[in-house]
């Protein structure tokens, strides 16, 4: 099963006249199972830009999971009452209400949580009862299939960026997260393509997070400020393969930047940590 990881298209600051009709020409093409999208549709939570996301959303053939970012929060000048009592609610209204979002099947898992709050800073948090659904939502589903989590902010440092911030209760969100057997880990929000395996404790089963650049807009970080990436996810009975694919404006396709193969690990039985 292939699965397209799409994050930070940023409606309001699209980079290219063309590049959200190419996108969502060249996913479908793939016949991916699923898109998942990791948040920030959105520049500045506008009526018109929750517009355009939905129907760029309507338009791919696949099934769609989403989940917010912190630019899909309204702004605090636009409507400070509403940053403070309901933050979402127009992503509620134009894209789901639904922030734990699902998709099973006989291969996959896929669980989306949000870490996008009208009171926190940019950075994100994960409350209790949202690192809680981890774990009861990954045991129900069948045994051997693919864990996929979904969340728009980093878990984990990117060393390469220097100082950023990480969601708050990271550490506890991974934790959870690796006794749920979580596979892999896709995010967005710092604008640059990553894919890195981690151990949460040295010895322990891996983990992989897969950071997604900016899909479609003009704000790309360091090296990829001019480019725009998406990543396609390919899960095999034995390995899963990540491609990061990086936009061609003058050819109007993404064509694969990098490659990286990794063994499915056995999934053990939830064992606390400590």
């Amino acid at each position: 099963m292939k699965i397209a990881h799409l994050s930070d298209i940023h409606f309001g600051r699209i980079a290219w006249p063309t590049i959200v009709e190419d996108l969502v020409a060249q996913v479908n093409a793939e016949r991916v199972g699923l898109v998942a999208v990791s948040g920030d549709l959105t520049q500045r939570a506008r009526r018109e830009q929750f517009e355009a996301a939905r129907a760029m959303l309507d338009a791919f053939a696949a099934p769609v999971l989403v989940v917010p970012g912190n630019h899909d929060v309204v702004a605090w000048w636009h409507r400070p009452l509403r940053r403070i009592f309901d933050p979402l609610y127009r992503y509620r209204r134009w894209i789901t209400d639904d922030l734990s979002p699902t998709f099973v099947n006989d291969e996959v898992a896929v669980l989306g949580i949000n870490s996008a709050y009208g009171l926190t800073i940019k950075g994100g948090r994960i409350d209790a009862a949202t690192r809680a659904r981890i774990g009861s939502f990954f045991r129900s589903v069948p045994a051997g299939v693919f864990r996929v989590l979904v969340v728009h902010h980093h878990l984990t440092k990117i060393h390469a960026l220097g100082r950023h911030d990480i969601a708050r209760h990271a550490r506890k969100t991974l934790e959870e997260a690796l006794e749920a057997g979580v596979d892999l880990i896709l995010c967005g929000h710092l604008h640059i393509s990553h894919i890195e395996p981690i151990e949460i404790v040295p010895g322990s089963r891996r983990l992989v997070i897969a950071s997604a650049g900016t899909a479609t807009s003009d704000r790309g970080r360091k090296g990829h400020r001019d480019t725009n990436f998406y990543n396609l996810i390919t899960v095999l009975p034995d390995a899963f393969v990540i491609e990061e694919r990086r936009y061609l404006p003058e050819e109007r396709r993404f064509l694969t930047e990098s490659t990286a193969r990794f063994e499915r690990q056995v999934q053990p039985e939830r064992v606390p940590l400590s």
